[in-house]
């Protein structure tokens, strides 16, 4: 059996969400359910006030069940709980003080000192006793089961919380959450997804604020490989663990890339290959009702992300692109990567289009009246390569979780 029954759920932004924050707890739930789906046993997942609760209806296994939790965006924070029928202060004390000996068995040794306080919410108005007296009350049966224990209501060690609702919840652990939105909520993305560092990491950012995210990757072959796009699904299979599941559109732009780099300047390969992708990536982004595209440039990492080289792609599009590593160095977009297990799959060797028909000089402050002029160069067969590079699309459906029963 599990030591505990329930997992309280605490976020910390839906709370200042005022009228629509009920719109924001439902979708958390939403994400909880379909982030439990692979987990062993059965669960309920219950929206309370200022609360959500999961609570087990089966044996589980405690690791798995909070590494899931812990990848849903909008948990700020996980309790793991002991649940009670209401009961008597009196037997509170005792309950409580058993807790604390169970969860801290060390705690009344003279080996080892904590310092604790008691902190008690009481929701449930009709329980006799006030916080005030509950954490008081608690906090010596504590202290006379632990004697090793002291109080420190600044800065305890352990801060042992009571929550007094229809049922009783007693909980020490904070497990930390990712923070941020449940998915969902802010509407949905076209995310330029390549087999580099950054855009995953861009991906999982513009997650993170509730958007709901769809991908797009330019295959090149015989240029790139197999193993190429499949780097990319793997790449999609890791952040789909916090965005969920990603649909990934795989765009054959091999006959594009190769008429470009016979009819322009090799020094504005780039640029001119970019605006075509953010072009095309537009196109399947309002096909699929996306509110804006993102990628994972930031400024001056590369030739084609400078201010100049980005206001040049930018041209090309009316929805707007989100850029959210605009301002990270690349220590920082790789620290990212490392937290959210993508690092390792990126940088595995296998080109992508981009890298394979890279100029070697390439310009770096572009303008635009110029790149439009080479463009025309273009005129001939561009438009019908375009739609003939639409028509290549092949949507993989990636999802990091298994199908079961809803929660």
């Amino acid at each position: 059996m599990n030591k505990y029954d329930a997992f309280l759920i605490k976020y910390a932004e839906i709370g200042i969400k005022g009228k629509n924050r009920h719109i924001f707890e439902e979708a958390l739930v939403r994400q909880i359910r379909i982030a439990l789906r692979p987990c062993q046993g059965s669960f309920n997942v219950i929206r309370t006030y200022g609360r959500v609760f999961v609570e087990a209806k089966s044996d589980y296994d405690f690791e798995e069940v909070t590494e899931a939790l812990s990848h849903v965006f909008g948990i700020w924070g996980i309790c793991p709980v002991a649940e009670y029928d209401l009961m008597p202060l009196e037997q509170l004390c005792e309950t409580a003080a058993d807790f604390i000996k169970s969860e801290y068995p060390d705690g009344g040794s003279s080996a080892t000192a904590y310092t604790f306080k008691v902190r008690t919410r009481r929701m449930n108005k009709e329980y006799p006793q006030d916080s005030l007296v509950i954490n008081a009350e608690v906090g010596h049966a504590v202290l006379e089961a632990c004697p090793n224990m002291s109080v420190d209501v600044h800065k305890p060690e352990i801060t042992f919380s009571i929550e007094v609702r229809e049922k009783i919840y007693l909980y020490s652990q904070v497990i930390p959450g990712p923070g941020g939105l449940p998915v969902g909520v802010g509407g949905k993305c076209m995310l330029l997804l390549s087999g580099g560092i950054d855009s995953p990491v861009a991906g999982y950012m513009v997650a993170k604020r509730g958007v709901r995210i769809d991908a797009v990757y330019f295959n090149a072959p015989p240029y790139t490989s197999e193993r190429a796009l499949q780097k990319v699904i793997d790449l999609a299979r890791e952040i789909s663990v916090y965005t969920g599941p990603i649909r990934l559109h795989n765009i054959n732009f091999t006959e594009i890339q190769l008429y470009i780099y016979e009819q322009c300047p090799h020094d504005e390969l780039t640029i001119i290959m970019r605006r075509y992708m953010m072009r095309i990536a537009e196109r399947i982004a309002r096909e699929n009702e996306c509110l804006g595209l993102i990628t994972g440039e930031s400024i001056g990492q590369v030739a084609s992300q400078t201010l100049a080289a980005l206001a040049v792609t930018n041209e090309v599009c009316t929805l707007p692109v989100f850029r959210p590593l605009i301002g990270f160095d690349k220590e920082e977009i790789v620290q990212v990567s490392k937290k959210i297990g993508t690092y390792e799959t990126s940088i595995l060797p296998y080109e992508d289009c981009c890298t394979i028909f890279v100029a070697k000089h390439p310009v770096t402050k572009p303008k635009a009246d110029v790149i439009r002029k080479h463009e025309h160069y273009l005129d001939e067969k561009i438009d019908e390569m375009v739609e003939r590079a639409l028509e290549t699309d092949e949507i993989i459906n990636v999802s990091n979780y298994r199908p079961r029963e809803e929660c």
